[in-house]
Parts: C-alpha cells; sequence; structure tokens
C-alpha cells in the first residue's frame, strides 16, 4: 500500500472502520481481553474507505482487501520500519495500529501483535536499562513516585537527589549554546551533525559550545567539531549483554584486546563521575555492572534479576522479563494478561492529524527519508567500508519517472531539493515503486548530500520523537536552483521552478 507519507493513522483507522462494517472483528477478544473499544468504534466510524483513500491515497478495493487478510489470517503481525514512530503524530499512529490488532485479536497470541523494527542492534536493549532521560532501570520512569524510592534504595541515596525527567534529544540539541543553554557537550556514539534534523541548525549550535568532547571510533563529521576526541572501543573490543526485538538477552563476546589508551564507555563514564564526586555509583567492569542492573532492574516491568551471564550462555539467551534465577525468562509477553493494572489492553481513541508541514505551490513535494542496505545510520563506518561505498557511493533522491519528466530530469541527473531549512544536492534515481508526489532521500551521508539539512525538527508531544519522515519540498535541476535562506516553518519561499 503505497500511503502518503503522515497518513499511517488514517490508514489504520480506515482498516478498523472495514473490520467493523465487514463483520471481521474478534468480538470475544475484545470483550475478554481489552477495554475502551466503543469509543475507538465511534471515532473510526469517520473513515469509510472512499474518504481514507483521499487522505492516504490508497485505493478503496486495497483498503478493503487488506482488512480481509489481516482479519482472516490464522495468525497476523503488523511489523513496521520507522516511518510511523518519526513524526509529529508518530504515537497516534502507532496507537491506531495497535488499536488494529487489538480490535482484529492478533494480539496476545503467538505470532501475532504489533512491533517496530528499530535501526540498531541494540535498540531495544537500551531503553530497558534507562537510556532516555526520563527513565530509571528496568523502564521504571523518573516522574513517578514509587519507581524513585526504589532506585534511590538500590543506590543507597535520598531519591531527592534523583534529578527530574530530563529533555529529549531534540530538545536538548535545541538548548546548546543560547542564552542561558548549555554550554558543554560529551556527544558517544552518536554522529548528530548528521544524524539531527534541520542539520544545519545543529551544526552551527554545536560551533557555538564553550566544550564539546565526542567519543568515537573514527573521527566522524562531530568529532571533527570538537575541542577533545575521545578514541573508545568499538563493538568487537568489549563485551556486555544485547537485547534483540524479541526480547531476548545476548551476550556479545569480546574478541580482540582494543589498543593502547583506548578505553569503553563504561571507563569513560566512571572517570568523569569521579571527577564529579559520584564514582563510588561506577564501576568500569562489565559483570559488575550487568549484576548491578539485575538489582536495579528487579521488580520493574523489564525485569532482568534472573538474567544471569552463565543462563544466558546456557540456554542461549534468556528472554525478559525474567523476576528470578529459577523463573524460565518469557519468550511471549501478554499471553495470559496486559501491562496495565487491570491486564486488559487499551483502546485508544486517535484522530488523524496532517503532519507539521504540507505540501504547497511553493513546496510541493513531500520528502521521506531512510536507510539503504548496504550503508548504517550516518555512514561512519560504512562509507569507510571499500565494498560498501562501492556498492552504494552516492547520495541520491529516488524519484518516479514520470515526476522527473515534467521537470527535464534525467535518470543520474543532479538535482537540487530545497526545503524551508536548506538545500541539498542529489542524483535522481529514477522508480516506478515510488509515488509521483513523494520523493526519498537515504540519511547516510554528510555535506551537500545531507538528507538532514531538509528535514523537518517538528516533534511529537508526547514521544519528543522528530518529523524525520514528512516534509514539504521542492525538487529542481542543478542548473535552475536558486540559493535559498532558511525559512521558519509556514514561510512561502518564491521559486524557480519551471514545473510540478
Amino acid at each position: 500500500m503505497q500511503l502518503s507519507p503522515g497518513t499511517d493513522a488514517a490508514l489504520a483507522n480506515g482498516l478498523l472502520h472495514i473490520a467493523i462494517t465487514r463483520g471481521l472483528l474478534d468480538r470475544d477478544f475484545i470483550a475478554d481481553r481489552t477495554s475502551g473499544f466503543e469509543r475507538v468504534r465511534h471515532t473510526v466510524a469517520q473513515y469509510w474507505p472512499d474518504r481514507v483513500e483521499r487522505i492516504t491515497g490508497v485505493p478503496a478495493a486495497q483498503l478493503v482487501k487488506t482488512a480481509h487478510l489481516l482479519a482472516q489470517a490464522p495468525t497476523a503481525m503488523l511489523l513496521t520500519g520507522r516511518g510511523p514512530e518519526q513524526q509529529s503524530q508518530g504515537v497516534n499512529n502507532v496507537l491506531a495500529f495497535i488499536n488494529l490488532v487489538l480490535a482484529l485479536g492478533k494480539a496476545g497470541k503467538p505470532a501475532c501483535g504489533y512491533a517496530c523494527m528499530t535501526g540498531q542492534g541494540n535498540g531495544q536493549g537500551g531503553r530497558e536499562h534507562g537510556q532516555k532521560s526520563d527513565q530509571l532501570p528496568g523502564y521504571r520512569k523518573l516522574d513517578n513516585p514509587v519507581h524513585r524510592a526504589e532506585i534511590a534504595a538500590i543506590w543507597g541515596i535520598d531519591a531527592a537527589e534523583l534529578p527530574a525527567p530530563g529533555l529529549s534529544a531534540g530538545e536538548l540539541l535545541d538548548a546548546l549554546a543560547g542564552d542561558g543553554g548549555i554550554r558543554a557537550l560529551l556527544v558517544m556514539a552518536s554522529n548528530i551533525a548528521v544524524s539531527a534534523p534541520d542539520a544545519m541548525r545543529v551544526i552551527e549550535r554545536l560551533k557555538g559550545l564553550d566544550l564539546l568532547v565526542v567519543a568515537d571510533i573514527f573521527v566522524s563529521e562531530t568529532a571533527a567539531l570538537a575541542d577533545v576526541v575521545l578514541p573508545i572501543t568499538q563493538w568487537a573490543e568489549h563485551e556486555g549483554t544485547m537485547t534483540n526485538l524479541e526480547g531476548r538477552v545476548l551476550w556479545r563476546r569480546k574478541i580482540k584486546e582494543p589498543p593502547p589508551g583506548v578505553w569503553t564507555d563504561a571507563q569513560i563514564l566512571k572517570e568523569l563521575a569521579e571527577r564529579l564526586g559520584r564514582g563510588r555509583f561506577f564501576s568500569a567492569d562489565v559483570r559488575e555492572i550487568a549484576a548491578e542492573f539485575r538489582r536495579a532492574s528487579a521488580g520493574g516491568p523489564a525485569d532482568y534479576n534472573g538474567i544471569s551471564f552463565e543462563r544466558i550462555n546456557a540456554e542461549n539467551g534468556v528472554f525478559w522479563p525474567c523476576p528470578s534465577s529459577d523463573h524460565p525468562g518469557t519468550p511471549r509477553m501478554f499471553l495470559d494478561r496486559f501491562a496495565t493494572p487491570d491486564g486488559r489492553a487499551r483502546f485508544h481513541s486517535v484522530e488523524h492529524r496532517s503532519a507539521a508541514e504540507t505540501p504547497d505551490r511553493f513546496f510541493p513535494y513531500i520528502l521521506t527519508t531512510g536507510r539503504v542496505m548496504q550503508q548504517y545510520q550516518t555512514g561512519t563506518q560504512t562509507r569507510r567500508v571499500t565494498e560498501l561505498a562501492a556498492a552504494e557511493p552516492d547520495p541520491f533522491v529516488e524519484i518516479h519517472p514520470e515526476t522527473a519528466r515534467g521537470m527535464q530530469i534525467g535518470d543520474g541527473d543532479p538535482v537540487v531539493l530545497t526545503t524551508r531549512r536548506g538545500q541539498a544536492i542529489f542524483k535522481a534515481r529514477f522508480s516506478r515503486d515510488i509515488r509521483f508526489d513523494t520523493v526519498f532521500v537515504p540519511f547516510h551521508w554528510a555535506s551537500s548530500g545531507s538528507a538532514n539539512t531538509l528535514t523537518n525538527g517538528a516533534r511529537d508531544p508526547v514521544s519528543r520523537m522528530p518529523e524525520f519522515k514528512v516534509c514539504a519540498v521542492r525538487i529542481e535541476p542543478v542548473l535552475r536552483a536558486a540559493p535559498v535562506e532558511p525559512q521558519p516553518a509556514g514561510t512561502a519561499v518564491p521559486t524557480s521552478r519551471s514545473a510540478t
């Protein structure tokens, strides 16, 4: 289904509307294991197929076929990449998809459910450890007094010493270098000069810091701006746990020693903690860290207390939650109850909302971003691998040939993409698999081919996730493109475009 970027919630509501009107619901599952369905039924009554076709661009007949396919399959899973999440309505998109799988009874059963495939090998595990600025270990929350007291007791401190929830990543970058803002920054394992939305603005803020320290295995584009670069171990030079999409905790073994003077993340953080007077809370030994996390996660929703290195090794990984050493682990969650006080899954009434930025006559197309198989994240590693660089050497924009023909653009021609935030140059790559009104750019490259020079930093009000996947864009051959100054959202910028 080639839905227009930014219309995921409308798509999910439309499929649920069809399931209701065509008698495709799992009524027993709804009655026995969920709550709140009637309000959602009322909401999706407004999303009849013809209306959803107008919003999403997906033909009504295809919507009906898809709803029947999902409902009638004995088992079904709805898996997404980061697309539905990385929007200013990302939480609503996810909730709408969860509504759909709940109503069809495709949740809380083997080989059923909804999941997002994250872009990094341990994207799941980091969240369980409390890597976000509103989290504590084990999926506890910093704004929950009970959770604060539990962790404070484990660490032997007063709960008042724990900070309040901090800024999200995007908000933290917004707070750099301005009046009264952050003056020093430590960046670990991230290349924000390429990966952050509205990247040119972020780069200028990084340049305005009093001190920028970057820990990385290569001199990335962010490290090139730093006052201090700390060499750090790579994946083969240290060990620890990783958690995959299915919730299996694995042990990654070290296969070689790092060069002299190269430290692990833990060593750097411990030395920093020592200088801040908090060294007694830190260990640089990976097994001591794992043991502490077992204690800190005990009793939390993501309970690792029963997961030891010995069990991981003996059992080919252990599934969380695993609250004790004699617990078998949980290969499939939610088979008996969901993670709510009454054990019932919640329906959430969700309306489709437009993206923060939609096409107009000055920026008539939709830009969406993503990945290619041959490159990884911002390319800090993969752009240095000869075979991968040869397989996918240059930044490109995928465009429908009929769209390109109207602008006299040929396959392989250099084109300029312009948004309200800036411009970038890409080679045109024709594809009949993309919508006429949409172009796709991978985000693995930097400099003049940086996709995130163009993307919109508008954030979801709940998750604070930036809207990487949708913004309005203008497309022009290089020779006809006029330079543009970054503009605030909603500002019209004149164009020299000869055809739309």
